[in-house]
């Protein structure tokens, strides 16, 4: 158990926590919102499927290449309101902006006129979001230099974000219902509406109200401007080689990669298993109960799982925290096999406080490890702190998880026989999309728990860094 009493000066106060915590809400909210409003360019708008997985795809690509910019660009920034924080006020508002508007097409226009209205739209809002996430994130790992506060801090975060996916899965009921809007294309536009005032009002509250470090003396910063542009590609490039070769970084990354891709691989197979297996194809006796799926999971995931493991992170370390909520987290997958019961509908809710330690714990912890990843760095390779380059790399391993699982997703329906157009699926499809529904992300949770094993960054070490940075930069 630590024996470490966080200093004054290094906790985070509960208004800034707070402000944090609504940004990682909006980080949240526009991916989730996004994601769900994808389906409709299908069924509201008409558009062809390989059209729709082209607009799914192709965006992740200009996504890959900005978020690293976006990172290095604000690592070296100066300005009287830090490196961060005019970035995410600007971002926010554009994110929100820019969302609202991309889903203002009309279905009567031709396909091929909303195909490129969204594409071009979608990079324009991309370029945004990274503007207000990526700062957003660098920010987050240098509000405290604490060991245990940073965890608090991330855990705090965590907790308003499971708020977005609290609302997300209702997107689906709201839109589709017809007592609420005439269409589904009316339904999005208006949505999108909504969710964009909310993004723009709590997406500038980190802005307005967060407090990083102090970066006014802050040396071997680059010149950021159009003139330094090509130098700036090298610097940017040498940065990223140095991050690269963080060992326990590249753990956090991969591990994060394992636990990740395996949840959302497997993610929308709950809700086929949900309507075909345990309510037979029949979308009207299956209601609600996908959504409250969703809900009751990130509800448990918030009040239950996260203080648990933030507890767990102070009294034992963050690496002993991940290992076990990892490995409950497989207990949880496994329960499934039970827990999808058509005799009894309310046992669907059994594995959730278990499977919930996986994704709970993963970015609790995770993101209170990258800070402490950020201190290592600027001991071995000095000045400017890059809490951006960090972040956007790390972020960088989540989109591409997200990506792969999208395809590998599919495949995977493929393999086990799930045919779509079928309003009811055969048995051995059935069996087969249960198993994988378990085993993928039990096995990419045992390959996690593996890589970490040996993780070498602990407690101590961590707080001799610190000291160690205290001293080199004359600080009392």
């Amino acid at each position: 158990m630590s024996t470490y009493k966080t200093a004054a000066k290094d906790r985070v106060p509960m208004l800034q926590k707070a402000a944090f915590g609504a940004g990682h809400l909006v980080n949240n909210l526009l991916p989730g919102a996004l994601g769900i409003f994808m389906f409709f360019l299908l069924t509201a708008f008409g558009m062809d499927p390989f059209l729709a997985g082209l607009l799914g795809g192709l965006p992740r690509l200009f996504d890959a290449i900005s978020d690293p910019i976006m990172g290095f660009i604000s690592d070296n920034t100066k300005s009287r309101w830090g490196r961060r924080r005019p970035y995410i006020f600007v971002g926010a508002i554009l994110s929100g902006v820019l969302f609202a508007i991309l889903w203002q097409m009309d279905p009567e226009n031709s396909q091929m006129y909303n195909f490129w209205y969204f594409l071009i739209l979608s990079l324009v809002y991309l370029l945004g979001n990274t503007i207000f996430s990526t700062p957003l994130i660098g920010l987050g790992y240098e509000m405290t230099s604490d060991y245990n506060e940073r965890t608090r801090l991330m855990a705090f975060s965590q907790i308003v974000a499971q708020v977005a996916w609290m609302i997300v899965p209702w997107f689906w009921v709201l839109i589709a219902n017809p007592n609420l809007f005439e269409s589904q294309a009316i339904g999005v536009r208006r949505l999108s509406i909504i969710v964009g005032i909310i993004c723009v009002v709590l997406g500038v509250l980190p802005a307005i109200f967060c407090r990083g470090i102090d970066s006014s003396h802050m040396g071997n910063r680059k010149e950021i401007s159009f003139g330094t542009l090509f130098s700036n590609l090298t610097e940017l490039f040498n940065g990223i080689k140095q991050v690269s070769k963080n060992k326990p970084f590249m753990k956090l990354c991969g591990a994060t990669f394992l636990v990740f891709n395996g949840f959302q691989l497997v993610a929308s197979f709950s809700y086929f298993i949900i309507v075909f297996y345990m309510f037979n194809g029949d979308y009207g006796t299956t209601g609600t109960w996908p959504a409250w799926f969703s809900t009751i999971s990130a509800m448990v995931t918030a009040f239950m799982i996260i203080p648990v493991i933030t507890w767990m992170a102070n009294k034992w370390g963050k690496r002993k925290a991940f290992l076990i909520s990892t490995a409950i987290s497989i207990i949880g997958y496994g329960l499934k096999w039970w827990g999808f019961n058509p005799g009894n509908p309310w046992l669907l809710f059994m594995p959730i406080p278990l499977m919930s330690f996986g994704i709970g714990g993963l970015f609790t912890l995770m993101m209170s490890m990258t800070a402490d990843v950020c201190d290592l760095d600027e001991l071995e390779n000095g000045m400017p702190r890059k809490e951006g380059t960090f972040g956007a790399i790390y972020w960088w391993m989540v989109k591409l998880g997200q990506a792969l699982a999208l395809v590998l997703g599919g495949l995977v329906l493929k393999l086990v026989g799930f045919d779509q157009s079928l309003a009811q699926q055969s048995a051995e499809t059935l069996t087969n999309l249960r198993l994988a529904d378990i085993i993928i992300p039990a096995v990419t949770a045992a390959l996690a728990i593996w890589m970490m094993w040996d993780y070498d960054l602990s407690e101590q070490r961590a707080r001799e860094i610190k000291a160690e940075l205290v001293e080199r930069r004359g600080e009392l």
